[in-house]
């Protein structure tokens, strides 16, 4: 693909990622926990990203909103087709889950899928990173990271303002 091109296809992207967040708060608000179905949640909020078994028979659809958006939401659906809860998860509440020795996948299923995976190679660790808000407006933007090491656990944790509000 020339560079314009690409260039083009990620501007679109990122537009499509920002339409979908803008129409989350619509789609949130015609919701009911309880009440609504599989369908419903489906019918608003498309494909999850991915479904993940919870202990009691639930299912939890993941809403991922990375890399250009600052939320991912776990939706989870009861056994009896309802939808039993909506949370957003990109939150420094559940940042402080995120422990030492944590494996991989239980961030993963935690936190949705990262904006960005980078792995070096040389010092045998991986770097996953979130894009998230840490207060009401576009300028509180933050990337949150965790570091995994070459056995996939968790090694370290920490915040950063994001880069893309101040580019050099």
């Amino acid at each position: 693909m020339r560079g314009a091109t690409k260039r083009g296809c990620l501007a679109l992207l990122c537009a499509s990622a920002l339409l979908l967040a803008a129409c989350d708060p619509q789609n949130i608000s015609e919701l009911e926990e309880g009440v609504s179905t599989e369908a419903d949640v489906r019918e608003r909020f498309g494909a999850p990203e991915a479904v993940w078994e919870a202990e009691d028979g639930a299912q939890v659809y993941e809403y991922n909103r990375q890399p250009a958006g600052h939320r991912n939401y776990m939706i989870t659906i009861g056994p009896d087709g309802r939808m039993a809860a909506i949370r957003q998860v990109l939150t420094p509440q559940n940042f402080a889950q995120v422990v030492p020795g944590m494996p991989m996948e239980a961030v993963r299923r935690m936190l949705g899928k990262p904006m960005k995976v980078t792995t070096y190679d040389t010092q045998r660790v991986t770097h996953y990173d979130w894009r998230y808000l840490d207060g009401p407006n576009a300028s509180d933007s933050k990337i949150f990271t965790v570091v995994f090491d070459g056995d996939l656990k968790v090694v370290s944790t920490g915040s950063v303002r994001d880069p893309e509000i101040d580019p050099k």
